[in-house]
């Protein structure tokens, strides 16, 4: 018996062999085959057009309108330029939420597509390319193809679907966008959804679904370290406090922290130092140095353990060179994206049917990546699944990667993205209802 059937079962949950397609399952396949086209119309559209966190105007005039053209009550301008649809099923029943992300980056593309985006905007004092380097075009326009299916498929719904199309999921000021704000102004609520599922695309087999129960993808705080020492002139370097070699010294001795003071049994733990502002002239050692990083981890006493060596280690540091350091902590950092593993294990026979399979169905480990979903985990339960989309071919390891100028989408697998939003929602309500 596989592993993931053994688990529902345990779980008192009647399941059918994750191969077998219901007659139910054939007509999800049918209509999600029958809404690609116009998937993947969507798809380049917004991705012609990419917009940046909290800027995603377009975009969400885009789904309000698709969303209202369904019959859906849709709401608008949540937590900037979040959309909400709702539909209400046939039948009685609960409620099930599904999200995507709508935003962009600062990325200058260079896939050569004849959609491809050649986007420039103003961020501060620098102008930079945008683009959906990590496939949140693919997102939106596969919940849209997933809004699209269960509307024709209305009568036969238990309960409601709510459909959170989610601005600044890339980045934002704390308690300015994203999850957190979508939340507090009322996504989950009016009417609470008792569930929540969504999607990633990645390098992976096209069409093959990849998941992990429990810890999923990592937390992550933000490092911010500011040094003072003491200006001179880079030919004397002596007659003052060189803020600039200490830099070098802390960023190897960070590097150092997880492979040589953390006990790796106790989870993964990834330390990034990816920005460094000085001195604006190549012949003046500043005064102030500012570094800027993350901190990723998949359980709290990782992160708490990193966290002290990270502060002791560049206090130190700072110390032996008579210079002055500030840590400033993050306030708001990002939980750890946790799959409730009840929930994922009701929800892995109906997406290894989506997925046409269960060699389709991949348990992977967790992604050392952040998710501002595992918000929505800390108020219900949910599940958050990959979607593989290597071009035709390529393995996962030669596909480049997301947030790379060269990360694209195989289409082909965007129909599977459809069924499985389809199918999990459909799932859990019908589950639902057989509890009431």
């Amino acid at each position: 018996m596989q592993t993931h059937i053994l688990i529902a079962l345990l779980a008192g949950i009647a399941v059918a062999p994750a191969g077998a397609a219901t007659s139910l399952d054939s007509e999800i396949s049918a209509r999600a085959q029958a809404t690609a086209p116009q998937v993947i119309a969507w798809r380049r559209q917004i991705h012609a057009d990419p917009e940046l966190s909290n800027e995603e105007e377009h975009t969400a005039a885009l789904v309000a309108g698709e969303l209202r053209n369904l019959g859906m009550e849709v709401q608008t301008g949540i937590a900037h330029h979040g959309v909400v649809g709702l539909l209400r099923g046939g039948k009685p029943g609960g409620v099930v939420a599904l999200r995507a992300d709508m935003d962009a980056l600062p990325v200058e593309e260079a896939t050569g597509l004849p959609f491809a985006s050649h986007k420039t905007v103003q961020l501060g004092s620098h102008v930079v390319h945008v683009a959906h380097a990590c496939g949140h075009d693919a997102h939106t326009a596969m919940l849209l193809g997933a809004a699209a299916v269960l509307t024709q498929m209305r009568q036969r719904i238990p309960g409601s679907v709510k459909f959170i199309f989610q601005p600044a999921e890339e980045d934002h000021p704390a308690n300015d966008g994203g999850a957190r704000l979508m939340i507090a102004r009322g996504a989950l609520a009016n009417p609470a959804p008792t569930a929540i599922f969504g999607l990633h695309v990645r390098p992976g087999t096209p069409g093959t679904i990849y998941y992990t129960s429990g810890a999923t993808m990592a937390g992550s705080d933000d490092i911010s370290i500011v040094l003072t020492g003491k200006q001179t002139h880079g030919a004397m370097p002596w007659a003052g406090i060189d803020t600039i070699t200490l830099s070098a010294q802390i960023i190897e001795a960070l590097n150092g922290i997880s492979s040589r003071q953390l006990d790796p049994s106790a989870g993964p733990n990834v330390i990034t130092i990816a920005t460094l502002r000085g001195s604006e002239r190549s012949n003046i050692i500043p005064e102030t140095v500012s570094l800027g990083g993350v901190l990723r981890t998949l359980n709290t006493a990782a992160r708490d353990s990193a966290l002290v060596r990270i502060r002791r280690t560049v206090t130190d540091l700072a110390d032996s060179w008579g210079a002055k350091a500030g840590l400033s902590p993050d306030d708001e950092p990002y939980p750890v994206t946790f799959n409730d593993p009840t929930l994922t294990a009701r929800m892995l026979p109906a997406l290894a049917r989506a997925a046409g399979g269960e060699s389709r169905l991949v348990s992977s480990p967790p992604v050392m990546a952040s998710e501002d979903f595992a918000f929505y985990q800390q108020k219900i339960p949910g599940v958050y699944f990959f979607l593989g989309i290597s071009p035709d071919g390529v393995s996962m390891d030669e596909t480049p990667p997301n947030h790379s100028p060269y990360f694209t989408v195989n289409e082909a697998a965007l129909a599977v993205g459809v069924k499985a939003h389809v199918t999990v929602a459909l799932n859990y309500l019908e589950q639902e209802a057989r509890r009431r």
